[in-house]
């Protein structure tokens, strides 16, 4: 989905800091430098954590940034009120739906439950060709990279329908990864 300004990336991230300082430092590098590449971001619509970095050094580049969040997190997730556009959804599976068919691309940062959710459920669709949207991952400080190992471990093992690095790249640095796009 090509708009006026480049592709629309959907970025999925944690709504907390984390333990690292780094993880919260580069989603604010990751917004700041896909704002200044003229890209959009499609995310989950969150102003605290890495979510609220990511959105606030995008919005503060100039960029683009769509939050789609259902009404169960408006408030848990404190949403953003600053965005370009924010959608509100009645639940979880809309939301996810909407990222998905907005994006051209997906970028995983560092997360918890909702980010893996997230992660697994477009690898599945990209797996049964609802789509065919790359997916990048951004291991920040190596979080990613006992996943990135059992990943591995699946496609070494026989259950996985496609090379693993067909669907997914994996980049040390926003910087790298914007070259990957």
């Amino acid at each position: 989905m090509e708009n006026k300004v480049g592709k629309v990336i959907a970025v999925f991230c944690g709504s907390k800091d984390g333990r690292n300082p780094l993880y919260v430092q580069e989603a604010a590098r990751l917004g700041k430098l896909i704002g200044e590449s003229g890209h959009a971001i499609v995310y989950g619509g969150g102003n605290k954590g890495m979510m609220g970095a990511l959105a606030n050094a995008m919005l503060a580049a100039g960029g683009r940034i769509t939050g789609i969040m259902p009404k169960i997190l408006v408030d848990f997730e404190h949403s953003h009120g600053g965005l370009t556009e924010m959608v509100v959804t009645d639940g979880m599976h809309e939301r996810k739906r909407m990222i998905y068919e907005r994006c051209d691309a997906a970028i995983i940062l560092p997360g918890g439950f909702g980010t893996l959710d997230e992660l697994f459920e477009m690898l599945t669709w990209n797996q049964i060709r609802i789509h065919e949207k790359h997916i990048h991952i951004l291991n920040t400080g190596d979080y990613y990279k006992h996943l990135i190992m059992h990943l591995e471990h699946m496609h070494d093992e026989g259950f996985l329908h496609d090379s693993l690095w067909e669907r997914i790249s994996v980049a040390g640095s926003p910087e790298e990864l914007l070259a990957g796009l």
